[in-house]
């Protein structure tokens, strides 16, 4: 899988796949521009009117639950069941899994709806599993990634889906392999919506990476790297995100094998 990387992250520029986002209001446009610079191209749109249509003409859809209210859970609802139908794969952001009933509610409404993807720091997970009594810190983690892997095993076995597990470590658990990327700089935690942005670009390789498995595994040790040397070279969490946008636009194939920190537990 290690030698595909690549070459995966070379498919989403060439084929520059429509995601079609319905996030949260804080981050629209940092991950707007996260999919873009990664060569695929995005589109938000939430209006009950439009996203079925949207759905048809796009080729992923990721759902992200940041800042929910009922009218944005109406429109992921009818986004979803789209895709379901159309047959595109959909990742869904936990945001806040476990703060409020109302979005447990709602999430536990979404993970019927059976997402190719799930992508959340370990709290969101835990919560997302209902097997920790741990209080969710709003879309903050308050564990350690490697503290949720059971509970990432046990949506995988119950939905059919992969989960991505982020934090120091990120980690990527499907029905039978175990993924460990070791990249990333906790300066990362220092700007807003860069968890959800990296949802955003695992989106975009889902739509066009036959292997779901390593369409993840690619897409998360992008970003991660790419957050890394960003971090190297940045004054602070300001420089780190315009930083970042850039060498995921133009990080090398050197850069990335060089500095890829990966381990598979198959």
């Amino acid at each position: 899988m290690e030698d595909s990387l690549w070459k995966h992250i070379q498919t989403v520029k060439s084929v520059s796949p429509l995601i079609h986002s319905i996030t949260n209001l804080v981050v629209m446009n940092n991950t707007a521009n996260a999919l873009l610079a990664v060569g695929a191209s995005p589109i938000m749109a939430h209006a009950h009117e439009e996203v079925k249509e949207m759905v048809g003409i796009c080729q992923s859809l990721v759902a992200n639950i940041g800042t929910i209210d009922e009218y944005i859970f109406q429109a992921l609802t009818l986004a979803v069941e789209a895709a379901n139908v159309l047959g595109k794969p959909w990742v869904l952001d936990p945001v806040g899994a476990g703060a409020t009933s109302f979005r447990d509610k709602i999430l536990s409404e979404l993970l019927v709806q059976a997402p190719v993807v799930i992508r959340g720091n370990a709290s969101e997970i835990l919560a997302l599993a209902k097997v920790s009594a741990t209080k969710t810190k709003g879309a903050d983690s308050t564990v350690q990634s490697d503290e949720a892997i059971d509970a990432a095993r046990y949506l995988c076995q119950r939905y059919g889906t992969i989960v991505c597990v982020s934090g120091k470590k990120d980690i990527i658990v499907s029905e039978n392999r175990l993924i460990t990327i070791a990249n990333g700089s906790p300066l990362m935690t220092k700007v807003t919506g860069l968890g959800c942005s990296a949802t955003a670009v695992i989106g975009a390789f889902v739509a066009v990476v036959d292997d779901k498995v390593e369409a993840v595994a690619a897409a998360t040790a992008l970003f991660s790297i790419c957050g890394e040397l960003a971090a190297k070279q940045c004054n602070g969490p300001g420089s780190l995100q315009v930083l970042l946008l850039d060498k995921l636009y133009n990080l090398t194939e050197r850069e990335f094998n060089n500095h890829l920190r990966i381990h598979f537990n198959d």
